[in-house]
């Protein structure tokens, strides 16, 4: 399979490169990884990025912005995207050929090829594989720092049950590479003062129930008397994470018209249950969107069947 997606590479003079909407370090990191493997090894092509930035992880990598004319004969690679209707930029669908890289459960059969590994800690550890693979290739310390962000973004910093000894190894194949590791570790997790102080918020507020099901509850007004938005509050889903007694949590952050759910677990599988709430995702990592907070009482309501069986 890396050495059919090479071919693609090698055959086409423009790539675009997609990703997940709201994205998290591995999104980034597996995307401008890629085009930063591409760039450095084929010097002669267009290499672009695209989709929407989120403030805090701008320090990562910036976007590419590109005419609509790009498209015409490009391939489009989409990475850590299990389903189209999450590829952020829907002119993905414009190119001459589309490209799945991801490690997550297979949803949505896009892309030729289609290159999914659930095994995979991250799509980043894909990426890595690329070069480990082909030690010929050139990987810089710019790609060595993306894909090591998006690995330790989806194995929060190695302490989750997807880490491997490809894990292990891919990350020592980064780390032989000339970044400033402590300078990454401190950059990702900064936080704003105000974010810290709804941290305590959320500490001293959640809910732990008898099941072993943790939950909060920010609605929109809330989250802007801490002077926030949303998608800041999302940050903090794994806050009470380390509560003794503690199977499965949610946090809800309340946007315009709809309620994200953060769902995680220690060990009943979630994916499920998000796909029945308008989600997805991995066993023990999964989103989901709610419209109300009657149906938020529904989702909690069946995460507690779900832990109560285990």
């Amino acid at each position: 399979m890396i050495d059919q997606i090479l071919e693609e590479i090698r055959r086409y003079e423009t790539i675009i490169i997609h990703r997940h909407v709201r994205p998290d370090p591995d999104a980034l990191g597996s995307q401008g990884g890629l085009a930063s493997l591409i760039r450095d090894n084929f010097p002669g092509k267009r290499v672009y990025i695209v989709g929407e930035e989120t403030e805090d992880l701008r320090f990562l990598v910036r976007m590419d912005e590109i005419a609509d004319s790009a498209y015409a004969g490009a391939l489009v690679i989409v990475c850590d995207t299990a389903n189209q209707e999450r590829v952020s930029d829907s002119r993905y669908s414009c190119g001459a050929r589309i490209i799945k890289i991801d490690h997550h459960p297979l949803v949505d059969s896009y892309g030729e090829p289609q290159w999914v590994e659930t095994s995979a800690s991250s799509t980043s550890e894909m990426i890595t594989s690329i070069y480990r693979n082909h030690p010929e290739l050139v990987l810089t310390g710019q790609a060595a720092r993306l894909l090591f962000a998006g690995i330790v973004g989806d194995t929060g910093r190695f302490q989750f049950s997807n880490v491997t000894e490809e894990t292990f190894l891919s990350a020592a194949e980064l780390m032989k590479k000339p970044f400033d590791r402590q300078k990454f570790f401190d950059t990702l997790y900064q936080r704003k003062l105000a974010v810290v102080r709804l941290n305590g918020y959320v500490l001293q507020h959640f809910t732990l129930t008898d099941e072993g099901v943790g939950f909060i509850k920010l609605p929109l007004d809330l989250i802007h008397s801490f002077h926030l938005q949303s998608s800041d509050a999302s940050t903090l889903v794994n806050c009470f994470s380390t509560t003794e007694g503690l199977k499965a949590w949610v946090l809800f952050s309340e946007e315009e018209g709809l309620i994200r759910a953060r769902i995680r677990s220690k060990g009943p599988e979630i994916n499920q249950l998000a796909a029945r709430y308008h989600g997805g995702g991995h066993p023990l990592a999964s989103g989901a969107t709610v419209y109300s907070w009657d149906e938020a009482d529904g989702l909690i309501a069946d995460l507690k069947v779900l832990c109560s069986r285990t």
